[in-house]
């Protein structure tokens, strides 16, 4: 993002880079990493079109190319992997690397920062993804194309979770996120997140929020527990889990509901 000292904060340039940021819809507006982040409790919001796009794409494999569930399943995961350009899958790796390495949190955040990737990291990516797919297919063999727009939106939910409850790195543009969220815009976009997956998935898009809270919590948690900061491989991880998590929580609530 190019950063304009001249620049004055606009709502709708920092959403539009939030978009431009978070997708590889083209989006030709840019804004300073500073300006943009200060809306960053409307991410989830943004992730709510994108869940919408990824509905269609299942919609469309379903019922007029009548693809069987897994195969839609696989093919609405690369969807969102696709138009979120591949942005959180890096973060899961790294995280997962400097988890997995033993040493002080110096030493951890140095295995996540590097740009070599270990066994954990790829192993960790593949159980993700492999999760993922098996939580789309589980939602959508209960009929609820409903939890795919919800999973997307409250991912970033997770993500905002994670940056409530983190403390930032020195550096990086994961710390513009966390310095940003604060309890106030964590709470006024979690309720509407609630609203908005209630209007969507009656209580099994409240549950699936639930889902991601907890995920975004959990993610927190062992950050602190292994490098004591956070930074964008940590909020990235959170993404993804965060996705995980709620479509698993949806789906055992669909068998009981």
């Amino acid at each position: 993002m190019e950063n304009n000292n001249d620049e004055r904060f606009s709502p709708i340039k920092s959403l539009l880079g939030l978009l431009s940021f978070s997708t590889i819809i083209p989006v030709k507006q840019y804004t300073s990493i500073e300006y943009m982040t200060r809306l960053v409790w409307c991410w989830p919001f943004i992730h709510l079109i994108v869940g919408i796009l990824a509905a269609v794409c299942g919609i469309i494999c379903a019922d007029v190319l009548h693809l069987n569930p897994f195969f839609t399943s696989v093919i609405i995961y690369a969807f969102l992997m696709l138009i979120t350009g591949y942005n959180h899958l890096d973060g899961v790796m790294d995280m997962a690397d400097g988890v997995m390495v033993q040493g002080d949190p110096q030493r951890k955040i140095s295995v996540m920062k590097d740009s070599s990737v270990g066994a954990g990291g790829v192993a960790t990516l593949f159980l993700v993804a492999v999760l993922t797919i098996a939580g789309i297919y589980s939602v959508l063999d209960y009929e609820c194309i409903a939890g795919i727009i919800i999973c997307e939106m409250v991912a970033k939910s997770s993500l905002l979770t994670t940056s409530l409850l983190s403390t930032p790195s020195n550096n990086g543009i994961g710390c513009y996120f966390i310095y940003s969220t604060n309890i106030f815009n964590y709470i006024l976009s979690t309720v509407i997140v609630a609203v908005i997956a209630y209007l969507v998935g009656d209580i099994i898009g409240i549950i699936g929020l639930v889902g991601a809270v907890v995920a975004g919590a959990l993610i927190a948690f062992i950050a602190k527990r292994n490098f004591i900061i956070a930074n964008g491989d940590v909020l990235g991880m959170s993404n993804e889990v965060g996705r995980l998590m709620a479509l698993l929580f949806m789906s055992v609530a669909l068998f009981f509901l």
